[in-house]
């Protein structure tokens, strides 16, 4: 692992958190405390899981130690936070907010269920944005939100191959950085059309 890959690794980290940021704040007016708190939730979570990997990596490009714990952290937290996040934005859009109802989290302990829980919240997650988005008229952000998760699914793929290989590595981080570098115009177009006031 090298210095530049474990620092270029934090970019979609970054990236990543203004993106939620600007969700957040544009979906608080809408949406129910519980859906709300249930997406706002999963995408801290998301940022968390990133930032651990991004650590471990850094931890090991300057040979300070591997602690991998760091690194099994990552799967299954950025599956529940997907999944936690798809479940907020899709209850926002589907049922009426005046309802403050909730979902409860349900752990789940093998990976193939992390697998499937993985591609349903990042696909409800990027669903859910691209619906709100043509709501707004912004059929644009909507395509690109559609790219991005297009861009997600295939970090998926990546990550199943040979990360040791220097090589696919830079690929696999430079679609993860492409992917949401489209995440964050998306929701800044949203955020500048006035995504605070809109309403479902």
């Amino acid at each position: 692992m090298s210095v530049p890959m474990a620092l270029f690794d934090l970019i979609p980290v970054i990236l990543f958190l203004l993106s939620s940021l600007i969700i957040m704040r544009g979906i608080y007016h809408m949406a129910s405390k519980g859906a709300f708190a249930l997406a706002s939730g999963g995408m801290i979570v998301i940022f968390i899981a990133g930032t651990l990997k991004a650590l471990y990596k850094l931890l090991v490009a300057f040979d300070i130690c591997e602690y991998t714990v760091l690194n099994d952290a990552f799967f299954p937290m950025q599956t529940t936070g997907f999944m936690m996040a798809a479940l907020g934005l899709c209850s926002m859009l589907l049922f009426s907010q005046k309802e403050k109802a909730a979902f409860a989290a349900v752990p789940f302990t093998s990976k193939m269920p992390f697998v499937a829980l993985l591609i349903l919240g990042t696909a409800g997650f990027s669903i859910s944005l691209c619906v709100l988005a043509f709501r707004m008229k912004k059929r644009l952000a909507g395509v690109l939100l559609i790219v991005y998760l297009a861009a997600m699914l295939g970090m998926g793929y990546l990550s199943s191959r040979d990360f040791s290989d220097p090589g696919m590595n830079w690929i696999g981080e430079g679609v993860n950085v492409f992917g949401q570098l489209l995440l964050l115009i998306s929701v800044r177009s949203l955020d500048k059309a006035g995504l605070e006031k809109f309403e479902l």
